[in-house]
């Protein structure tokens, strides 16, 4: 048999966003402002949570975890980018991409479990709340974040070792602006349907098992609630539970469109994913703190310690 000379792809080549030419600008600053706004939002939740002993209740651990998961979101694509719309280069290492693929799918993996989790925290909370800090004890809070992190690091491991354990050697110029799974394996010199097949399972198994599990923890808590006989009660049910729904339906939306429907135009796809990676990263911050007073409390805390830190400082 023949050998045919072939050279391995050691590094990858980004184009950015498909028909984004002349745009680069107005995109950098975009992209820099939606960034910047989400660093700054999750810090000054995970602070404000840390230095609030009031806040440090289940909810608002699973929501400290949140926090971190919306900046390693942001943070895996969006750096990267900025460089190559900073005229920079367009050149990612294999490493670099490996890397990409794997904190996508990781973090994104562990967003979708931690929903899951928070529903059910909510569900203890309306359905039992009598018992709900003896069921979510620190123990059961810590084992259920601990269980979202490493089950979807294997998730994320499986995915990345069967991308990559494929042969590149032709091209190495990744039409889309980061690594995602899909984009690369259209690279690889050889046949990719187990791959698809498999990613695509594996990738639509996660998020339909947790929508499943949260639209069961809604379903129950629906129950508890139209059993509740004061309008207080009512309230308090959907105050505690409105963030959650709509960070929940954020989350689920693009996820769908991306990984259900993978051969959509690809400015669709590219919008979407641009919403799920760096928009609603920013808006998470916003949607918990515009109608919880406890967070509004803790973070106006916060501000005025920093201004009383300052005024004795100027003082001296």
């Amino acid at each position: 048999m023949g050998l045919v000379n072939h050279t391995v792809v050691t590094h990858f080549i980004l184009l950015g966003i498909p028909n984004a030419d002349g745009l680069q600008t107005i995109l950098f600053i975009t992209f820099l402002a939606f960034y910047l706004c989400t660093l700054l939002g999750n810090l000054t939740i995970f602070s404000a949570i840390l230095a609030d002993p009031r806040l440090h209740t289940p909810m608002y651990f699973f929501l400290c975890n949140l926090s971190l998961l919306d900046i390693g979101i942001s943070s895996n694509s969006i750096p990267k980018y900025l460089t190559i719309l900073w005229g920079q280069s367009r050149v990612i290492s294999l490493g670099g991409c490996m890397s990409q693929v794997f904190f996508g799918h990781f973090l994104g993996s562990t967003e979708c479990l931690l929903y899951t989790v928070m529903a059910y925290d909510r569900y203890v909370a309306i359905c039992h709340p009598l018992r709900y800090l003896l069921i979510m004890n620190r123990r059961v809070c810590a084992l259920l974040a601990a269980g979202t992190w490493i089950t979807s690091s294997f998730h994320a491991t499986i995915l990345t070792s069967l991308t990559f354990t494929l042969p590149y050697c032709g091209s190495n110029v990744v039409d889309y602006f980061f690594c995602d799974i899909f984009p690369v394996i259209k690279l690889a010199c050889a046949d990719t349907y187990i791959i698809e097949t498999v990613t695509l399972t594996n990738i639509g198994l996660v998020p339909m098992t947790c929508f499943l599990l949260i639209l069961a923890s809604y379903i129950r808590i629906i129950y508890s609630v139209l059993n509740m006989n004061s309008a207080e009660g009512w309230r308090k049910a959907a105050s505690t539970c409105a963030s959650h729904l709509v960070v929940v339906t954020l989350f689920f939306s693009p996820c769908a469109l991306i990984y259900t429907q993978p051969q959509q135009s690809k400015v669709l796809m590219t919008a979407v994913q641009i919403f799920d990676n760096v928009v609603t990263p920013m808006l998470n911050p916003a949607i918990y703190t515009l109608r919880n007073k406890e967070v509004k409390a803790a973070l106006k805390n916060v501000f005025l310690k920093q201004v009383n830190i300052l005024d004795s400082s100027l003082l001296r």
